[in-house]
């Protein structure tokens, strides 16, 4: 890998970190296990690694923005999460930040 490729790898992941957050909770507004999040987010073009995932899961239940709870589904345990209230006033605060700084960009661009 050339230093370019190298430097655009490294800025492409930061600029993904920042999105991932707001694309998780968007997606928890209904209840998920943690495979079927991945499908929902990749089926809309955000693809996200197990290894990435199921980390930023714990944090934000860490955090108070998710709950979750064990239940057997096809005779497997699963961990299913959702937003907290406190994790859909979140959503909504992070969303109108996204948006400006949505607006922001494309006024640049």
């Amino acid at each position: 890998m050339t230093l370019a490729e190298n430097i655009f790898e490294n800025l492409r992941l930061e600029l993904r970190r920042g999105c991932l957050t707001l694309a998780v909770l968007a997606q928890l507004r209904q209840e998920h296990y943690g495979y079927t999040l991945r499908k929902a987010l990749a089926s809309r073009g955000m693809e996200i690694d197990e290894n990435t995932l199921y980390p930023l899961l714990r944090r934000l239940e860490a955090q108070g923005l998710l709950t979750s709870e064990w239940r057997e589904e096809d005779k497997r345990n699963k961990r299913f999460y959702r937003l907290s209230s406190d994790g859909q006033q979140m959503f909504t605060r992070l969303l109108e930040e996204w948006n400006q700084i949505n607006t922001a960009i494309n006024n640049l661009l």
